[in-house]
């Protein structure tokens, strides 16, 4: 037997080697050219596309959450918008606490909406959010509970397929509904906005944009070497025969339910990241982010990139939401929906694996054809 035989796989390969590259190089290029260069320079690059671009990095951290559930565990999550959200909203708390009497009714403890309301007192789930570690904390426990309750009775129920799918959207739609409501305390249909500073730093400043990219694209690299590392590791291999073939592995003696409730979690915890991440680049958090065209729309970047290839999610996520902008921003704006629904349609028919899963199918392909030997890939095949 040769070394390559007996050597155990690496745990990003070269793909993933070169996804963390370009991630790290652009944490430092992008503040760089954005900080260091002149405004009339043809290397500088505007504070705006800053902040798109890191817009587009917490996107592709979400797709990358559903990726880890729906390309290794079969598990197609329809409302991971709201886990998201979520976060977003404990993000958007804790900035909303950071205003103080700088807001427009100059209360020093409660948000303007509240004082609008005529909210006398600030309500108890508020308390803690005006200190960064509580919040960083209730980013990823939030949306970690709800996964975790929803998970554990939806998975024990044996709930699969495209019921588990429906009431996936079915929560993230009474959310939606609950959101809405103005004696929620969240801020009602306008939701949290007007944020002024994040740590004590002024949230528009071109250095703190620069420096929430920079945390946006480093968040990426962590959360693609934790979510590789999980589906790299015998947890992983049991979670991509779970996907395949779930009965046969509950008769060798596998608790199914506890393997894809523990992969559920941990995937809408990166959800939540990735919202808490997105609110202070965009400047505002609201129900509408709850909508399940949103969690659809996940769907499609991660097919587009390559399900179960999870460079591909994350690449699915940026060059979806990069069209988007474009055509947006022109006449082709009223059909841009329909335009997506068309090129999902066409990945389907053409590129069922996706741009990166496609691309590895040929690289397979042409190394078998040398006798190469090559890393396993888990196959982003549909669940049964």
């Amino acid at each position: 037997m040769s070394t390559s035989d007996t050597r155990p796989p690496a745990l990003l390969g070269t793909s993933g080697l070169i996804f963390i590259a370009v991630l790290v190089a652009a944490a430092i290029l992008v503040p760089v050219l954005n900080l260091l260069t002149a405004p009339g320079s043809a290397l500088h690059v505007p504070t705006y596309v800053v902040s798109l671009l890191g817009k587009y990095l917490t996107y592709a951290l979400l797709a990358l959450s559903v990726d880890l559930i729906w390309g290794y565990v079969g598990i197609l999550s329809l409302g991971h918008g709201a886990f998201f959200a979520l976060g977003g909203y404990a993000m958007g708390m804790y900035l909303m606490r950071q205003i103080g009497t700088r807001g427009v009714y100059g209360d020093p403890i409660l948000p303007d909406f509240m004082v609008f309301l005529n909210w006398k007192e600030l309500p108890w789930f508020w308390y803690g959010f005006d200190m960064f570690p509580f919040a960083a904390v209730m980013v990823v426990l939030a949306p970690g509970i709800l996964a975790l309750v929803f998970g554990w009775f939806a998975f024990r129920s044996r709930v699969t397929g495209v019921y588990l799918s429906i009431i996936t959207q079915a929560m993230t739609f009474a959310l939606l509904l609950a959101f809405f409501r103005n004696d929620m305390g969240f801020g009602g249909n306008n939701g949290l906005t007007d944020f002024k500073d994040i740590l004590g730093f002024n949230i528009q400043a071109d250095g703190t944009r620069a420096t929430l990219f920079a945390l946006s694209a480093l968040a990426l690299a962590l959360g693609y070497v934790l979510c590789r590392y999980l589906v790299r590791s015998h947890f992983g291999k049991v979670l991509i025969a779970i996907r395949d073939a779930e009965t046969r592995v509950r008769f060798t003696g596998y608790r199914a339910e506890n393997y894809k409730l523990v992969a559920f979690v941990v995937s809408a915890a990166l959800a939540g990241i990735a919202g808490a991440l997105y609110v202070p680049q965009v400047g505002i958090i609201n129900p509408s982010e709850f909508s399940p065209a949103n969690s659809i729309e996940i769907i499609v970047w991660v097919a587009v990139g390559g399900r179960g290839t999870l460079v591909g999610a994350a690449l699915g996520a940026v060059l979806v939401n990069y069209a988007k902008t474009y055509f947006t921003s022109g006449f082709l704006a009223p059909y841009w929906l329909f335009m997506l629904g068309g090129l999902f349609v066409a990945v389907t028919l053409f590129l069922p694996k996706g741009i990166v899963g496609t691309f590895y199918e040929w690289r397979d392909r042409r190394k078998a054809a040398t006798g190469e030997a090559d890393e396993p890939v888990a196959e982003p095949r549909p669940a049964e």
